[in-house]
């Protein structure tokens, strides 16, 4: 194994030693992984590995399929079919009922402590 030596400036190397201690590793792996990734060599088809070759628009995009990926897997929907209705958006009756069922049990509570945080 070789060693080299890199000057960098006090607060940069401030920062690197504390982005360290976060990961529970050291300056010097942090380079060295930096190192292996930016000479990782090409693949068998002439181009640089997918990481190495990826742009930070590439990478954003390719994070946000696997997120909505990720998202389909546990059924959580993002269509407008999965929101509620504009009707049900706007009853307000339905959402003055959960509103004073919701009183009610603070009320419950507060009585059970002696206090009263619903003063309606």
């Amino acid at each position: 194994m070789k060693n080299i030596t890199v000057s960098i400036d006090e607060q940069t190397h401030r920062l690197a030693r504390i982005r360290a201690a976060e990961l529970d590793t050291s300056v010097s792996a942090l380079v060295r992984d930096y190192l292996r990734h930016l000479a990782a060599e090409p693949d068998a088809g002439g181009e640089a590995s997918a990481e190495s070759s990826e742009t930070i628009y590439q990478r954003r995009c390719r994070l946000l399929r696997e997120v909505l990926a990720a998202f389909d897997g546990q059924g959580i929907g993002l269509r407008m079919s999965d929101n509620l209705p504009r009707e049900a958006l706007y009853d307000r009756v339905a959402a003055r009922a959960e509103a004073v069922a919701e009183c009610e049990r603070q009320r419950s509570i507060s009585e059970a402590l002696k206090t009263s945080p619903c003063d309606s």
